[in-house]
């Protein structure tokens, strides 16, 4: 994400969200602040929490106001619980800005599964848009791609991945800066025959579609971080999968490469003269770099930072926020329905109306 400035934008943040909140959101806040000169920030949380860390904070102090609420919404909390119970918490009072107008965005760490409940409840989805989902990027190959539902939807049908393809494919002209993105079915195959009837289903809805992009097919789990396609669409339950598994084997090739470094007085020699190598590796491969996945398909800008990353993971959540914004991008997707004709119909086709 980049740093350019944004003139007039608002953030509001769950400052109680997250595994080290509060610390940790105003911690990201003044960096991204640094990186944004002309972005303000909302608080949302417990003041007698808040306001001694605000105030070691002059740069970040100087830009953001607190709204109060000892309430707040714990990881394991259920979503219908959370829903029903949590109109005063910190997660709802700052989506509850966003709705407001009081607010352009909203960027929590905390319990998904409410932050999504809260955000669909209050926030409504777009129209032609059945079910936000969960989008984020992956680093490739070939740069960046976006990936989607990372875990929203657990189980989805024909109807949603559609949607998923079509929300994906403006997030990749927006955000990503493609002209026509590749769109790709995550599957167990690249040939037509292979995988279940939803994911068959819907390639040859999307076959037929006009898009914002291009369909380029079925994609597997190699074709992800080969950059194959610029959009990869899954269920939740897929997606979530890959995500963790990209995360969890990043950390394993850095504890590797960390190992064997030290394994000997030569290694160690080695590590020394390609030390500055080995760091721009670990950079790249740094998932705080990619922190940061947006509700597509929601009529305000909601932003989820993982709940266990730190003041760097969270500010380039922000990133993403304001990058959003800045772009448009809802906007952007109402425009790209409305322009390409009768794709209205073919959604409704496909979700099973006239």
């Amino acid at each position: 994400m980049n740093g350019q400035e944004t003139s007039g934008l608002t953030i509001a943040l769950d400052a109680m969200g997250g595994d080290r909140a509060p610390d940790m959101v105003l911690a990201g806040a003044q960096l991204a602040r640094i990186r944004h000169p002309d972005v303000s920030f909302v608080l949302v949380g417990d003041e007698a929490r808040i306001e001694p860390l605000l105030a070691k904070r002059k740069l970040l102090a100087s830009c953001a106001r607190i709204v109060h609420t000892d309430q707040a919404i714990t990881n394991d909390e259920r979503p219908s619980v959370a829903l029903r119970t949590g109109r005063g918490s910190s997660m709802r009072m700052a989506i509850d800005l966003v709705a407001s107008g009081e607010s352009d965005c909203i960027v929590s760490a905390g319990n998904t599964g409410a932050l999504m409940a809260m955000a669909k409840f209050v926030l409504k989805t777009l129209p032609g848009i059945d079910r936000p989902a969960i989008a984020s990027f992956f680093p490739t190959m070939r740069g960046e791609s976006v990936m989607l539902d990372l875990g929203a939807n657990i189980e989805c049908d024909p109807d949603n991945l559609v949607q998923f393809a079509v929300m994906g494919a403006i997030f990749g002209q927006a955000v990503l800066g493609r002209t026509r993105p590749s769109i790709g079915l995550l599957n167990v195959g690249a040939e037509a025959l292979k995988g279940n009837d939803v994911v068959k289903e819907a390639s040859n809805r999307l076959q037929d579609m006009k898009l914002p992009g291009d369909f380029h097919g079925f994609v597997e789990g190699n074709d992800i971080p080969a950059g194959t396609v610029d959009v990869v669409v899954t269920d939740g339950f897929t997606g979530n999968i890959a995500l963790k598994t990209a995360e969890g084997t990043a950390a394993l090739v850095n504890e590797w490469l960390r190992r064997t470094f030290r394994s000997s007085v030569f290694a160690m020699l080695g590590y020394l003269l390609a030390r500055n190598a080995f760091r721009k590796l670990r950079r790249r491969a740094d998932p705080r770099q990619y922190n940061g996945a947006m509700f597509l398909g929601l009529r305000g800008i909601c932003v989820k930072s993982h709940g266990g990353t730190d003041a760097k993971g969270f500010a380039n959540a922000i990133d993403v926020a304001v990058d959003l914004v800045r772009n448009g991008f809802n906007e952007h997707v109402k425009e790209e329905l409305d322009r390409y004709g009768d794709r209205h119909e073919e959604l409704a086709a496909a979700m099973g109306g006239t």
